[in-house]
């Protein structure tokens, strides 16, 4: 199967919000998200101030992405659809989340959940990230 990653828009806001709920580890709904802050309004504006999101395509269909947030030097995002893990997908997104973070810091940071059974830790190890910081409820800064 043919991917494709490409800088996400602001048009993309739909497939995004349907990448992040289809997930299993990690899961949030919209509600929770909506909780946090994170609505498709402030997604927007977020895309739309800078190049902060990349949408990876598999045969034009929306996939995975990763999202950071420039200013705080944080990779903010990284889903990938169940049904397309495993064909590199987070791997090629990391890419650009890491060359957009390291533009413009020395130092870059990601948080995710550090109970054990949680794939997203052996995947960033992979990467060479190292836990720096065991924190509340059983999550990890990286």
């Amino acid at each position: 199967m043919q991917s494709f990653i490409r800088p996400a828009t602001t048009a993309d806001i739909e497939a995004l919000f349907e990448i992040r709920t289809s997930v299993v580890q990690n899961h949030l709904s919209r509600e929770q998200m909506l909780a946090l802050g994170i609505t498709p309004a402030s997604l927007a504006e977020a895309i739309a101030a800078a190049p902060c999101a990349w949408l990876a395509e598999v045969e034009g269909m929306p996939a995975a992405f990763a999202m950071v947030d420039l200013e705080d030097a944080c990779v903010f995002a990284l889903f990938v659809k169940p049904a397309f893990e495993g064909q590199g997908l987070a791997r090629q997104l990391m890419v650009e989340a890491e060359a957009a973070l390291f533009a413009l810091h020395s130092r870059i940071w990601l948080e995710t959940d550090g109970r054990d059974g949680v794939r997203a830790n052996g995947f960033y190890r992979r990467l060479g990230w190292e836990v720096v910081a065991q924190l509340e409820e059983g999550d990890v800064r990286y």
